[in-house]
Formats: structure tokens, C-alpha cells, sequence
């Protein structure tokens, strides 16, 4: 399961572009299935500056403790507050609901850097 309308990181991050200069970043169905289930996230705050390959979240499943890293340089400008009460959204819809933050950008050029849903595809071996 790899949207192909979104680009994705060497992590297991995705990026959905929104505008010009914002990337709404959450994680894959592949990492969180790999993660298991999960019961917390530790989420940034708005107005954060973060750096690309820097992490700026935790999630927390019944397996591990895993950082989430920024594909890109910028300022989060929303965080998805509903994992507070509701971390399972990251399991249940992962690129939907399961969002983690919405980030501006510095250089929107960042996005298209990132890998294609084929590249991503043939990195988690599904290609």
C-alpha cells in the first residue's frame, strides 16, 4: 500500500505536498505495521524549526520506540492533535487520519527530492 501521489523518505516517512510550501508528514502502512500497535505519540509543537533527517516525533508502539525524522527544513506549523487520545490512528489510516505534522517548508524543492512511490516500493522490497 503506496499512494502514488505522495513521495516518501528512506525512513518511512511520507509527504503529501498541500500548496506550495507545506508537506503533511505522517508514517507508512509499512512502518506501522512494522511497528505494531501503537499506544503514544510524542508529537512536536507548533512553531518548531526542524532540520531534514533530524527527529521531530516519537511514536511508541507495543514493539518499540521509534523517532520520526523531517524529510525536510522547515517550521511545523500544525501537529495532528488527535493522536494524543487516538495514537491508533496511525495503524487504522495511515495516510489519512493518522497524519503526524504539517510542515512549511524552506525550499519546496525538498519534496521533489524525495523517493517515488516505485522508488519506495523497490526500498521496502515490494517493487
Amino acid at each position: 500500500m503506496v499512494p502514488e501521489e505522495l513521495r516518501y523518505t528512506k525512513e518511512h516517512e511520507w509527504l503529501r505536498l498541500e500548496g506550495s510550501n507545506l508537506a503533511r508528514v505522517g508514517i507508512t502502512h509499512y512502518a506501522q505495521s512494522e511497528l505494531g500497535d501503537v499506544v503514544y505519540v510524542d508529537l512536536p509543537e507548533p512553531g518548531d524549526r526542524v532540520k531534514a533527517g533530524g527527529s521531530f516525533a516519537v511514536v511508541e508502539s507495543v514493539k518499540a520506540v521509534s523517532d520520526i525524522y523531517s524529510p525536510v527544513d522547515g517550521r511545523i506549523v500544525e501537529v495532528n492533535k488527535d493522536l494524543e487520545n487516538r495514537p491508533e490512528l496511525i495503524n487504522e489510516d495511515p495516510y489519512g487520519q493518522g497524519w503526524i505534522a504539517l510542515i512549511e517548508m524552506d525550499d519546496p524543492r525538498a519534496f521533489e527530492e524525495q523517493l517515488t512511490a516505485a522508488e519506495y516500493r523497490e526500498h521496502i522490497g515490494e517493487a
